[in-house]
């Protein structure tokens, strides 16, 4: 999605709300009674709310979004329609970021979505490591503090024969993960300490992602929610959109 949009809609909740205000308390007095409310304002007047609504429920409570890359197969495919919950970490102030109410931390195996550092794009990725936590990858294996994540082999052979599908177990969280048979550049041996106030992010699609390995852990400031929830799989317009996906996240 466009980094713009919030700015926009901002935009036309303020301008809209201001024709309204102004026709309900200033306008409307100088007007006859017979004087018909002109057509701009008549229309300002009715889309106020509505975009008001969008406004609030897009910033506090419910954002979608669609998955433009396979960073993130198995879990999340190309195309897939989702909706991110952006309470589920704290209130914060629409467009700045800044949070207001804090209510939860991520915690390891969450599925976020984020704006990396020093991009103004949003990412989604999983949480892999926490404040603190020392992150190693040896030949596709994840180490975090130390402690091996288990990764069991599934039966369903991965889309493409390169890559298997394994169930990744990270502290009692376990998810799907694809990677290569033979580890690639980000999978061979990577070791990193996670800074207090940022988190480490890695894609399912393990050596296709670009992710924390490449860009550096996330700060807390840059995140955007929790993504909770897979509603629509719709991949081009010249297919039909499809509901078989649809379902929570893991």
């Amino acid at each position: 999605m466009d980094i713009n949009f919030p700015l926009i809609l901002l935009f036309l909740v303020i301008i809209s709300g201001v024709i309204w205000f102004s026709d309900r308390f200033i306008l409307s007095k100088k007007r006859g009674e017979e004087e018909p409310v002109p057509g701009w304002i008549e229309y300002s007047g009715s889309f106020f709310p509505v975009l008001l609504l969008v406004f609030v429920l897009r910033s506090f409570l419910f954002e979608p979004f669609q998955i433009p890359s396979g960073s993130m197969i198995p879990t999340l495919k190309v195309g897939d329609f989702i909706l991110v919950n952006k309470f589920t970490y704290g209130l914060r102030l629409p467009v700045v970021g800044t949070k207001i109410v804090p209510i939860n931390e991520p915690e390891r195996g969450d599925v976020m979505v984020f704006f990396p550092p020093d991009d103004d794009r949003y990412f989604i990725k999983r949480v892999i490591g926490l404040p603190g936590d020392e992150i190693r990858l040896r030949d596709n294996m994840l180490y975090i503090n130390g402690l091996l994540a288990d990764q069991a082999p599934l039966p369903e052979p991965a889309e493409d024969s390169r890559f298997e599908l394994v169930a990744e177990n990270l502290n009692g969280i376990i998810h799907r993960v694809q990677k290569n048979k033979v580890a690639g550049p980000l999978g061979k041996n990577y070791a990193m300490v996670v800074p207090e106030g940022h988190y480490f992010m890695m894609g399912d699609n393990r050596d296709n992602s670009s992710d924390s390995r490449v860009w550096g852990p996330v700060p807390e400031e840059n995140i955007v929610g929790k993504a909770v929830l897979i509603w629509m799989h719709w991949e081009s317009f010249g297919e039909l959109p499809s509901f078989d996906r649809a379902g929570t996240i893991n």
